[in-house]
């Protein structure tokens, strides 16, 4: 089992930053792909980010390319989602996931473990 606890969620106005952190523990080793996605009101589970434990390498959705941005720490344990720019239509709750496959998905299926969510509100 993999274990993840999301936290960093907040009020912010727009135009500002707010930072995610996801901290991973049990069978770490299984998860080889680390993802956000979000969840508004009325809207369905969308994918924002991922990134390889391994590789490094990242995955972002069109709508927060260029304004978030993916990392995780040197020990592998902690995954962040640095949010820049704001807007109203990022409120959401933001969810944390790990997958064993090593492809950077955007599918939520391919993710077996989820955190619990941290609440996200863009102020206008």
């Amino acid at each position: 089992q993999v274990q993840l606890v999301e936290s960093g969620g907040g009020l912010v106005q727009q135009g500002g930053s707010l930072r995610l952190s996801c901290v991973v523990s049990g069978r770490t080793f299984t998860a080889s792909v680390m993802g956000w996605f979000r969840v508004s009101p009325g809207k369905d589970r969308e994918f924002v980010a991922a990134i390889s434990r391994t590789s490094g390498k990242t995955s972002y959705a069109d709508s927060v390319k260029d304004r978030f941005a993916i990392s995780r720490d040197n020990a592998k344990t902690t995954v962040y989602l640095q949010m820049n720019n704001l807007r109203p239509e990022d409120t959401a709750v933001y969810y944390c996931a790990a997958s064993s496959s090593p492809l950077l998905a955007a599918r939520s299926s391919y993710y077996a473990w989820w955190g619990q969510g941290t609440q996200v509100t863009v102020s206008s």
